[in-house]
């Protein structure tokens, strides 16, 4: 049986333009096994368009994502290596032993490139002038390319993509036609991690997504919304409310639901307390999400998501945390106003900005009393590779979680100071050592 081996564009195998095939022969009989299919300029042109189209939603896609991506091909490698080493012996020649060896090698390279979270980690310098800060960062090139020969059919190649990959490049490989068949089993297994070609999903909402994702039980929901100026808190207020009420709300095997049940009947009951307050202070209440009922599922913990405007700083609902689905609006007439509210509140732990302009955004970041920052990131919470921890009432002692704080807290420092005797004794010291 021959098979047909075709070009590999925009996630799927497709037939050259121009129909030119060259052979593929088993090394060890001598016999035809497949056919390739050799790519003209149009060809090309095909592929360099798919991989111009997704480079700008892969460079996007986050770096730990990416990581993850590369982590479940790996998985992939490690599960199949056999069958991929089969597909080399066929076409190349080498033993199987030897293909195995080739793959290993590559893989290498793939563990490495899961490391891009904190390979690709820029560097700040604060104020290197008078309000002037100064920062680098890795970007990616854009479409990159690989020609890679017969001799290490998977190896070389994977020497390139996995670390252009992980950088966020779109990457195009022309593979030796003499062994071409390692490579489109790669390129379908990279799919299967999860690696897109030109289309992508749409982002989830950002604000719903913090104050009603994890039915609000977060330590860094988003609880509180402040708009500033009333066209924007009646926009933001036109925006949420439809959306709230369309929350898909079911138990957490069911795959279409947004939003499960809280966690106790005593945390059910605390949250339809904390809304009845908010009620009885004043606040008014847009979205009650207490009437909801889950057919099937009466005795479960469910509440619908609920949604307060014109709340005040004097206000329960405002001082307190909630800890469930219930996002409050308060209101706030410029920036400054808006800013002193964060600032004078007792708990620290994370606050986010949305906006278009930098100028705000940077005064925000560094003004703002708040242990973690997000800049048109509703959930700020710090990757492993940096450390998480509030200010004011929301840290209990003097170290942050996992990161470099991490590191601080399960170790104790040690320092040692040496000096290796030269064979000259000067004899007792009775003054501080000096270096001179």
């Amino acid at each position: 049986m021959v098979t047909q081996v075709k070009h590999y564009i925009n996630g799927r195998q497709v037939s050259g333009r121009n129909g030119r095939t060259s052979s593929v022969f088993n090394p060890a009989t001598g016999e035809q096994t497949g056919s390739v299919a050799i790519a003209n300029a149009a060809d090309v042109a095909d592929a360099v368009a798919a991989a111009t189209k997704a480079a700008p939603g892969w460079a996007a896609t986050t770096p730990l994502r990416r990581a993850r991506i590369l982590n479940r091909f790996l998985r992939i490698l490690e599960d199949r290596i056999d069958e991929l080493a089969a597909v080399i012996v066929a076409e190349h020649g080498k033993v199987h032993s030897d293909a195995v060896g080739e793959i290993q090698r590559g893989m290498e390279v793939v563990e490495f490139a899961t490391a891009a979270p904190q390979l690709l980690k820029g560097e700040l310098t604060e104020n290197v002038g008078t309000r002037v800060d100064s920062y680098s960062m890795r970007q990616p090139l854009g479409v990159v390319a690989g020609i890679t020969p017969f001799n290490f059919p998977a190896m070389v190649p994977m020497w390139m993509f996995p670390v252009a990959l992980a950088c966020g490049n779109a990457f195009i490989l022309k593979p030796s036609e003499r062994d071409p068949s390692a490579s489109l089993l790669v390129a379908e297994w990279l799919k299967e991690a999860g690696l897109p070609d030109a289309d992508m999903d749409q982002a989830v909402d950002a604000l719903m997504g913090a104050a009603y994702g994890s039915a609000g039980e977060r330590c860094m929901a988003i609880s509180v919304a402040v708009p500033v100026g009333e066209t924007t808190a009646n926009r933001l207020i036109s925006a949420l409310a439809p959306k709230i009420r369309s929350l898909k709300i079911g138990p957490g095997t069911d795959p279409e639901a947004e939003m499960g049940p809280l966690v106790t009947k005593a945390h059910l009951d605390k949250v339809r307390g904390h809304i009845d307050a908010g009620v009885a202070e004043g606040a008014k209440l847009l979205v009650d999400g207490r009437g909801f009922k889950m057919q099937g599922y009466q005795h479960g913990y469910f509440i619908g998501g609920s949604l307060f405007d014109h709340v005040t700083p004097n206000m329960k609902i405002y001082k307190e945390e909630i800890f469930g689905p219930v996002l409050s609006v308060v209101r706030a007439p410029d920036y400054g106003t808006a800013a002193r509210m964060i600032n004078e509140h007792e708990f620290g732990n994370g606050t986010s900005i949305f906006t278009r302009d930098g100028d705000a955004a940077r005064e925000f970041a560094h003004q703002i009393k708040i242990g973690m920052v997000g800049i048109n990131v509703p959930i700020p919470v710090p990757m492993a590779f940096h450390s998480f921890g509030g200010w004011k009432a929301s840290i209990f002692g003097d170290h942050y979680m996992h990161g470099p704080e991490g590191v601080r807290f399960y170790t104790r420092l040690k320092t040692i100071t040496s000096r290796w005797p030269t064979g000259i004794r000067a004899g007792a010291e009775f003054v501080m050592p000096t270096m001179s």
